[in-house]
């Protein structure tokens, strides 16, 4: 699953326009390669400097151009609750398949507020919703057991989890619903995730590979360990280099550089300095896309 870039127009500015053509462009592609689902509106989708408003038309744009194709996930975390219910309930109107909510950032809830908020969202949008634990962003960890928790209401489906701590993925499964999904949000961490009984990823490094990314994980689902590792060793520069300066900032130059998007971010996120486009380059180089 491609947690994919909102394309904007050329440009570094607070208000940068996004641009509609390109959205279109660069979904085609990926339901192209095989991507499996799409994940509008995350982190990479720069959902933090989107206005509500903006929020809730790229959704909808990406419902409506996807048409059921693939199942579209809408990122709709917020650091307040009412506003989550309310990004949330936007995307179950636009025709959203799940909803993708970040742990509240900045304000640094305890385990017991976690619960509440999440339950709270859960219980008042009747969608399906999958937990994104990332407190490298956040500030903020959800135990094990506060997922565990969660997972028993009925519409909490799933959990991304991004701290790379793969210890988490046999206490998570032993003490989750059945069919509770386990989803990577660490790229570099993804093959062993999935050898070791997650179920996927939602990924930065399958904007500019999709379809190398969507082989590796089928054949670590199918415990094919040795062909898992022949394709991930080409992504390992990807998995890096796109993090070399803060997502999505490597990732939007990397797509551009593939002709999908404009050279368009907004502030406080800058373009791609100079000195870390080759790295970027060779890793691109390395993965065979360019």
């Amino acid at each position: 699953m491609v947690a994919i870039v909102t394309p904007m127009v050329a440009g570094v500015q607070p208000d940068t326009g996004l641009d509609s053509q390109a959205l279109e462009k660069l979904l085609e592609f990926h339901i192209g390669q095989g991507t499996d689902a799409i994940v509008a509106v995350g982190t990479t989708g720069e959902s933090a400097t989107l206005t509500e408003k903006e929020h809730c038309h790229v959704i909808k744009q990406v419902v409506d151009i996807v048409n059921g194709r693939i199942p579209v996930i809408a990122g709709t975390g917020a650091n307040s609750t009412i506003e989550a219910i309310s990004l949330t309930a936007c995307a179950k109107e636009a025709g959203a398949d799940a909803c993708l909510l970040v742990t509240p950032y900045y304000n640094k809830p305890t385990q017991e507020g976690l619960y509440q908020h999440y339950k709270t969202v859960a219980e008042t949008v009747a969608v399906p919703q999958i937990l994104y634990n990332v407190p490298g962003r956040t500030a903020c960890d959800m135990l094990p057991e506060t997922i565990i928790r969660l997972s028993k209401i009925d519409n909490i489906i799933g959990v991304k989890e991004a701290t790379a701590d793969l210890s988490r993925i046999k206490l998570i499964r032993e003490g989750a619903a059945e069919d509770f999904l386990l989803l990577s949000g660490d790229d570099e961490t993804t093959k062993d995730f999935v050898l070791g009984g997650g179920d996927g990823v939602i990924s930065v490094t399958a904007n500019v590979a999709p379809k190398a990314m969507h082989d590796m994980c089928k054949l670590a689902a199918q415990g094919d360990k040795e062909g898992a590792e022949k394709i991930d060793a080409t992504l390992t520069g990807l998995h890096k280099e796109l993090f070399i300066e803060s997502n999505p900032i490597p990732v939007k130059w990397a797509v551009h550089k593939l002709g999908y998007i404009q050279a368009g971010i907004r502030l406080p996120l800058t373009w791609l300095s100079k000195s870390a486009e080759s790295r970027v380059s060779n890793a691109m180089q390395q993965a065979g896309v360019i």
